[in-house]
């Protein structure tokens, strides 16, 4: 078997050195085909695609903002104080509908003193995105 890196390189160091040989890369239009074959019976076969990669960059909120978020949704949510609410936590896993989803926020600009606009809310999914949202919030006030 071959072993393939990224989108362009293969490795051959598990097909047999005999193989080596019939081993058939061609290239159209940036799509590359492989062919494994051995004595002429082709055992593998299959295609490659080249594909745009998109880097996305998130700056993680401070460990104490998602600390007071996850004490905020605990108290919205009306939830034991021992309960696991982690900055993966998803409103709606612990059980947050709508209604608690919009009093969260209210009760978070109410706590930081900040106002979230509409449309930023309805993107808040996890307590994470809630620390996110607060701290760019707060640091675009400052500037």
């Amino acid at each position: 078997m071959a072993a393939i890196s990224g989108a362009s390189s293969i490795s051959l160091r598990s097909i047999p050195p005999r193989s080596h040989q019939n081993l058939a890369l061609s290239r159209t239009n940036g799509l590359r085909s492989i062919s494994l074959s051995d004595h002429g019976r082709s055992s593998l076969s299959f295609g490659l695609q080249q594909r745009s990669v998109r880097l996305s960059v998130s700056c993680a909120a401070k460990p104490e903002t998602v600390e007071k978020v996850c004490t905020i949704v605990r108290k919205q949510l009306a939830l034991p104080d021992d309960s696991a609410v982690t900055g993966e936590s998803k409103f709606a896993a612990l059980g947050a509908d709508s209604l608690d989803t919009v009093e969260i926020v209210m009760g978070l600009e109410e706590e930081f003193g900040i106002s979230v606009e509409e449309d930023s809310a309805q993107s808040i999914a996890t307590v994470q995105d809630a620390a996110d949202l607060i701290e760019k919030i707060i640091e675009k006030n400052k500037a």
